[in-house]
């Protein structure tokens, strides 16, 4: 903002959870940015476990940081200024301008969260002091009346800002007359007037079929359609903000595939998105195992990914057979990497003296490697580079972990991190690895050589893959969505949105 007059904005509120919000800002993001303007996003509260590090040293949810690198830009803790990163069905960890505030059940942070609500204007604001367009993006559905009171995400964010609204209703899951006109109906009228139209999205077929439809929902509302989506094949090619999305990721994989990657579904499954270069390898099956199946007899690496809650998730693993499964997979020639939470549960033990994830305890880990973890804070939080310690090719990534872990296995670490000295362990046969480092498997050449793949063969390029996506769903939505409407909405000129791409947005290091 500037002299004192607000920074153009516009809200993208949901009839529901999952209706492609995220999504949707990421390609307004890209396509405004390639329009010539300054373009931010903003998300007042969300809830994930997919997280991601901020240059400074905080952290946001990853949808947010997807939405950052659409616009050309590092992210900012401002972006996500409250992230809820849930422990267990009825609590969370409460991270509030990159930093964690505090462990909370859910009632004890339906109390809490007004008064976030001055510190997440806070980082709006100091948003759009360098921007000529917030993208916001609400969280659940607009409707969401029964918590209205305390609500610092949806349209209690939007009254308190001044932002206008554009509903999005989700046309795949069925019934979206009923959600955007149920919506309509649950509103006070001052929030129906703040939301100046409707989006339409996941569309298949013929759209001009459903333009009865159209009528029928702006006759019962009064307010106009922007557009009718269809439905984007690329988005398989972005990284997923929800772990819901991992339920449709089951199943045998890539057919004739060279090399098979199992990745086990822990219940408090966090950063799922690292295994995203891997999935997009055309020479990788990879595929997530579900609660109550064994690890595929085929599989040449099984993954133990990050997790919220080590020693919950540990006990989850044992309860699914899957540590019964991990020996037998070893005993066949195959090889176990563990990521983050993993790494902790692949050594003898794994402590928790203070309740930092849970209920104090303790459990045996795996075994795999000999070292032990215990759990305690500060809380390590950065980007970081190196190179894996034995091959020396360079890894890029993030640390967001509790706890110390250390024991013999560390002295044949798996990388070696600029700043940070040695990370992670290698078993002394070299078949089972950990190291904290998050995003590693987004460096092409590393993650080739430990695949087994010619590194040299110029194969994927995983970072060039995902810009090109958000270059096609930008496109995609500029032709299928009003432009000027969005731009009149948010208070910009009709002649900015219309303006033709200068240029694809530079994109910083994902690293």
């Amino acid at each position: 903002m500037t002299g004192g007059t607000r920074t153009p904005a516009l809200m993208l509120l949901g009839t529901g959870s999952d209706v492609g919000k995220s999504l949707l800002v990421a390609g307004l993001c890209r396509l405004f940015t390639r329009r010539g303007l300054t373009v931010r996003p903003f998300k007042p509260q969300n809830m994930s476990n997919n997280a991601a590090v901020t240059p400074d040293g905080g952290e946001i949810g990853r949808a947010q940081a997807l939405q950052a690198r659409a616009c050309g830009v590092a992210p900012s803790r401002h972006m996500n200024p409250v992230l809820l990163k849930p422990q267990t069905d009825v609590g969370s960890q409460v991270v509030v301008q990159g930093e964690v505030l505090a462990n909370a059940t859910a009632r004890d942070y339906f109390r809490l969260k007004k008064s976030l609500l001055p510190r997440v204007l806070d980082s709006f604001q100091a948003l759009g002091r360098d921007a000529d367009l917030v993208l916001v993006e609400g969280a659940g559905s607009a409707a969401e009346v029964n918590l209205r009171a305390s609500d610092i995400a949806n349209m209690g964010f939007a009254e308190a800002a001044d932002v206008p609204v554009v509903l999005v209703g989700d046309i795949d899951r069925g019934g979206v007359l009923a959600q955007v006109v149920g919506t309509h109906a649950l509103l006070p009228e001052p929030e129906r007037t703040r939301i100046k139209g409707y989006l339409i999205n996941k569309f298949r077929g013929d759209p001009s079929l459903f333009d009865p439809a159209l009528d029928i929902v702006t006759g019962r509302t009064g307010w106009p359609s922007i557009g009718v989506v269809p439905w984007f094949d690329g988005a398989r090619a972005l990284p997923a903000e929800d772990a819901m999305a991992l339920d449709q990721r089951s199943g045998p994989g890539r057919a004739g595939a060279r090399v098979t990657v199992a990745v086990l579904r822990l219940s408090r499954v966090a950063n799922f998105d690292d295994f995203d270069p891997l999935a997009a390898e055309p020479d990788v099956a990879l595929t997530w195992v579900q609660p109550g199946e064994a690890v595929p007899g085929n599989a040449d690496i099984v993954i133990i990914p990050g997790s919220k809650a080590t020693l919950a998730d540990l006990a989850f693993l044992r309860a699914q057979g899957w540590d019964t499964d991990i020996t037998a997979h070893l005993r066949r020639g195959g090889r176990v990497v563990g990521i983050c939470a993993g790494y902790q549960m692949l050594g003898r033990m794994v402590r928790d003296p203070e309740g930092i994830e849970g209920p104090p305890g303790e459990a045996p880990g795996l075994g795999l490697l000999d070292v032990a973890t215990v759990m305690r804070g500060p809380k390590t939080l950065r980007e970081a580079v190196g190179t894996e310690a034995r091959s020396g090719l360079p890894v890029a990534g993030y640390e967001m972990h509790m706890g110390v872990t250390d024991g013999p296995d560390r002295a044949r670490p798996w990388l070696t991190l600029d700043g940070g000295g040695p990370d992670g362990a290698v078993s002394a046969d070299g078949r089972v690895r950990g190291c904290y480092l998050h995003g590693l498997f987004g460096a092409d050449t590393f993650r080739r050589r430990l695949l087994g793949l010619d590194e040299n063969d110029g194969g994927l390029d995983y970072a060039a893959g995902v810009d090109a996506a958000l270059d096609a769903l930008a496109d995609h939505l500029a032709a299928s969505v009003d432009m000027d409407a969005l731009a009149s909405a948010a208070g910009i000129s009709a002649s900015a949105a219309a303006r033709p791409d200068i240029t694809t947005a530079s994109t910083p290091d994902p690293g």
